[in-house]
């Protein structure tokens, strides 16, 4: 049987420490590579997302961006987009870099700062979209919490900049680490609204910062650590509801894995952006 090699990175997004944040796999030059392959490697790697870079359909863009979950594909996520971005800049040797990468949400551009295995990067996510609001009681009870965990002014809601997202906030810290989802409740509410991940919330009253956490079946175990394209519609979110500008969304500890997400809105949308580290960059042999 003939194998084909492939350049593999492994990398942890949103955090500046090795063995935290978000890991990320990528595979380069995988054009060759069929749609059941992917997800047989996704599987393989077990993480939240593996990413296929490919030559890109539009021509505007740099390259295209393949995004795996155990599940299957899905058209946008935001550590992949950051850590993949990352990945090309090493495979060609590029200290600074700005790509426009192409994804099944469209064309987003990336700013890549690499120095060494360490590396910032940071993304303008499409314009957010707004969707239905959802009953608070029913939401919380979906994650083992109560009214009294309700926050007084933010309603649940269904908000996308590329993923939708049911964005759950609570009126206390210690709301988060409570949380115990009931995975199966999760997805049937999300299945109901057309939202791919719920992802609770507590804003810090004094301002620009949260503590939150992702659910949802798209990735193993129905937790995950560092969510972009979540936290890109959380911060439309708090924009257009307490008029904050910027945020700093932590997340992942509860599961082992901190990370540090910074989001802010711009002109063009909402900019998401963090660390990231490089653990591998090897051959994958297929």
């Amino acid at each position: 049987m003939t194998s084909r090699r492939f350049r593999y990175t492994l990398l942890d997004v949103f955090t500046d420490t090795a063995l935290a944040g978000n890991a990320l796999a990528v595979v380069h030059d995988a054009d060759g590579l069929d749609d059941d392959t992917m997800l047989r490697l996704a599987r393989e790697t077990r993480l939240s997302e593996t990413t296929f870079v490919q030559r890109a359909l539009d021509g505007f863009a740099d390259y295209r961006n393949r995004i795996w979950t155990v599940a299957g594909e899905v058209p946008f996520a935001g550590h992949p987009s950051l850590g993949t971005a990352v990945a090309v800049a090493l495979a060609r040797g590029e200290s600074q870099a700005r790509y426009r990468q192409q994804t099944g949400a469209g064309l987003q551009r990336i700013d890549v700062e690499l120095d060494g295995v360490r590396a910032h990067a940071s993304m303008t996510q499409p314009e957010a979209s707004f969707g239905d609001e959802a009953d608070p009681a029913e939401a919380l009870a979906t994650l083992g919490l109560a009214a009294g965990d309700q926050h007084s002014d933010l309603p649940p809601q269904v908000v996308s900049t590329g993923l939708p997202t049911l964005i759950v906030p609570v009126n206390k810290d210690d709301s988060i680490t409570r949380a115990a989802p009931d995975l199966a409740a999760v997805q049937a509410l999300l299945a109901r609204l057309g939202a791919e991940s719920l992802y609770l919330a507590w804003p810090d009253p004094a301002g620009e910062h949260v503590h939150a956490r992702m659910f949802s079946s798209l990735v193993l175990g129905g937790e995950d650590p560092a969510t972009g394209s979540a936290a890109g519609p959380l911060c439309a979110y708090l924009s257009q509801r307490k008029g904050w500008g910027r945020l700093a969304v932590r997340q992942g500890a509860e599961i082992g894995r901190p990370s540090l997400i910074e989001a802010e809105m711009s002109a063009d949308g909402v900019r998401v952006s963090g660390d990231v580290v490089v653990l591998v960059d090897g051959m994958l042999t297929l």
